[in-house]
């Protein structure tokens, strides 16, 4: 049995406790003769792969009602994992979702770390660095790098802090965002935790 949550670019596996990634142009899905259950925000894979009846798609045993109709389904995976505290999934788009004593109660979605720092670099030349996760979030910056990362991270920051909750950091970036939040748990392997959780309430393992 495998687990894989399938992004824009990768198919990523979870194989036991073995975690690794295939490219999502070049991977054949014909070939695993496993069963597989997965989640797929890529339009173009999910309709190759939903004719294979050993691929089994668990956004079918969601319970959509505890959720909004447009709401992506690693953000509802990656809620399920999670009982009570704030999700933050930092990739190309961050999302941050609250759940609390197991209901969860909404989210937003904030401009990437790679996205603002083109945002910069698009308004200026002299706007473009890389955001220093170093920064004291508690004095005002005196240079232009970190007035840059001040003005992006500070609201964020602020924001997530302001709910007094556990917060669970996952995501290509999450390592960097552990540096500003000091007591979050840092989980790369959440999402398939969130779907070993609808498993088990489907009764599927």
């Amino acid at each position: 049995m495998l687990l894989c949550d399938i992004g824009n670019t990768t198919y990523h596996f979870l194989d036991g406790e073995k975690s690794y990634k295939e490219d999502a142009k070049l991977f054949n899905p014909f070939l695993v003769k496993e069963r597989v259950f997965y989640i797929c925000v890529n339009a173009e894979v999910r309709e190759r792969i939903e004719p294979l009846e050993n691929w089994v798609d668990l956004s079918l045993y969601i319970e959509r009602k505890k959720y909004y109709e447009t709401m992506g389904i690693d953000r509802i995976i990656a809620c399920e994992a999670i009982a009570h505290g704030v999700v933050v999934d930092a990739g190309s788009a961050i999302t941050v979702d609250v759940v609390r004593e197991g209901v969860f109660e909404g989210g937003f979605i904030y401009a990437g770390v790679k996205a603002m720092q083109d945002c910069y670099k698009n308004i200026s030349a002299a706007l473009e660095y890389s955001f220093n996760f170093e920064l004291d979030l508690d004095r005002m910056p005196k240079n232009s790098r970190d007035a840059i990362s001040y003005g992006y991270l500070k609201p964020f920051c602020t924001e997530v802090l302001s709910y007094g909750m556990p917060i669970y950091l996952t995501g290509g970036d999450a390592k960097l965002f552990d540096k500003l939040f000091v007591d979050a748990y840092v989980d790369e392997t959440l999402l398939f935790k969130g779907m070993t959780n609808i498993m088990k309430k489907a009764d599927l393992c």
